[in-house]
């Protein structure tokens, strides 16, 4: 029998989550098993098996630390001390087809994707007996939420082991994407690639039919740490702006910032830390993970990865963020810090309980969403309107307090907007992303703190296409891999 991270595991992941009769969430000790080839037969069960599809959505293998974290480690906003050697491989652009963070992101992804299937596939044969309106309300919820929890799900996978949709302009939509997934994959299926233009497709047809459902159920979780329309809004933000679909991209961060009400942020150092205190404290995140003091990834967590285990800001990223900054409010390093081995503290991940491991994730944020609005409005050449969009984010400078301290011209406006972007959502993991669809040369792999030599100058990220990780090629079930893909990458 073929074993593949694409094929069911559902067994497995239902029973942990709706074995689960604890009212905490994430809560998964188990109290019975259910067979899930017959668990997913009423509202109660699918609601249960949903909180399966966060809880592996969260896990440190996933969103809760690899999958965000890789963002960042490959590109230029972060340093490697070199006093511990997690993912230094992706630090220094070497990355290995049998990488553990590459194939824990592949696993976990199609984990989440599974459940999220099976839970649609499920939700839609339960609806027409369902005569209760209540449950007919909550049904189509948690429909949206496996949607949502879907789409993520692909936009991760398809950035990380395809190309990028849109380079600057230059489509690449034609080139190999992932296994889409629309019902249950069977353990002797074959599977095969669809294109990057096809994922997208499917991750927009995810987050509208997310919208629709919301919409029809007229109702959606107070929690941030479940998928709402805002959250979903600022998804399909996201996903419009690597597509270079300008217009939409704006209209759906507008969408989002209305949504999730937010109109301002916070331009004062006590007020910015004041957001990662964990939890609910960031009033400007749309949708972050259900990481505490209770459960969390400890060793494993993004926390240890900015503080324990090497990584901080890089010297490029400090160069480029004043000094007054109240972004710098949650920098710190810890008392055996060194210019030449930095030690950072934690940075969004500090959590005023000193423990970095008890941070959580903010996945889809207020800020992100103008400065979506700042370069959607650039690309159409409303130079004026995106100074008003960069505004709100760049005034976290107290220099700056008006657009006359910003650039006037586009060219120079755009220039800094890309750096906004690497000051603001610096450990949000966006930074890879970025250098490969603005078809950004960057300087990489920096060593010899505090005076830095790079080990790359101006390399062109968006040539980089990361492999699918070889235990899943090795399957025989399907999945090719990467043609060439170690020849985009620098050669030590």
């Amino acid at each position: 029998m073929k074993t593949t991270y694409i094929k069911s595991l559902a067994a497995l992941l239902l029973a942990g989550s709706l074995a689960s009769c604890g009212d905490k969430f994430l809560e998964t000790d188990m109290f019975g098993q259910v067979d899930s080839a017959t668990a997913l037969n009423n509202v109660e069960n699918i609601g249960y098996a949903l909180n399966g599809a966060y809880y592996a959505l969260s896990y440190y293998e996933f969103a809760g630390t690899e999958a965000t974290i890789w963002g960042d480690l490959a590109s230029d906003v972060t340093y490697w001390n070199q006093k511990s050697a997690h993912f230094n491989d992706l630090y220094q652009f070497q990355p290995k087809n049998t990488s553990v963070l590459l194939k824990d992101v592949w696993e976990y992804g199609y984990k989440v994707i599974d459940n999220a299937t099976r839970i649609i596939v499920a939700a839609e044969e339960l609806a027409p007996t369902l005569k209760n309106e209540e449950e007919v309300a909550l049904l189509k919820r948690y429909q949206a939420e496996a949607h949502a929890l879907r789409a993520y799900a692909e936009l991760v996978l398809v950035n990380g082991f395809a190309h990028q949709v849109k380079v600057n302009g230059k489509d690449y939509s034609a080139e190999p994407g992932i296994v889409l997934v629309s019902t249950p994959v069977g353990a002797n299926d074959n599977v095969k690639r669809s294109t990057v233009g096809e994922t997208y497709t499917a991750i927009e047809n995810n987050l509208s039919k997310a919208l629709q459902l919301f919409d029809e159920a007229g109702e959606y979780s107070e929690e941030l740490v479940y998928f709402t329309p805002a959250a979903v809004k600022g998804l399909q933000a996201r996903v419009y702006l690597y597509e270079e679909k300008w217009a939409e991209a704006a209209q759906a961060a507008k969408d989002a910032l209305e949504l999730g009400n937010v109109s301002e942020l916070v331009i004062t150092p006590t007020a910015y830390r004041s957001l990662y205190n964990g939890g609910g404290s960031n009033y400007e995140s749309f949708f972050y993970l259900a990481i505490d003091q209770q459960t969390n990834w400890s060793a494993n967590s993004s926390g240890t990865i900015w503080s324990t285990y090497s990584y901080s800001p890089s010297p490029w990223l400090s160069s480029v963020m004043a000094e007054d900054d109240c972004r710098r409010a949650v920098w710190g390093y810890s008392s055996d810090s060194t210019p030449n081995i930095p030690i950072f503290t934690g940075g969004k991940f500090q959590n005023l309980s000193g423990n970095p491991a008890v941070g959580t994730c903010y996945l889809i944020n207020a800020p992100e969403m103008f400065l979506i609005q700042a370069e959607a409005a650039l690309q159409q050449n409303k130079v004026t309107e995106a100074a008003d969009y960069l505004l709100a984010v760049a005034k976290r400078n107290p220099a700056i307090t008006s657009t006359a301290d910003l650039p006037s011209d586009k060219d120079g406006l755009y220039s800094f907007l890309k750096d906004e972007r690497a000051r603001e959502l610096f450990q949000e993991g966006h930074r890879l992303w970025d250098l490969r669809r603005w078809g950004k040369g960057a300087n990489i792999y920096a060593t010899g703190a505090p005076s830095v030599k790079w080990t790359f100058s101006n390399y062109n990220v968006s040539d980089c296409v990361y492999p699918i990780p070889d235990d899943e090629i090795n399957t025989g079930a399907g999945v090719t891999q990467n043609s060439g893909w170690q020849s985009t990458f620098p050669n030590l």
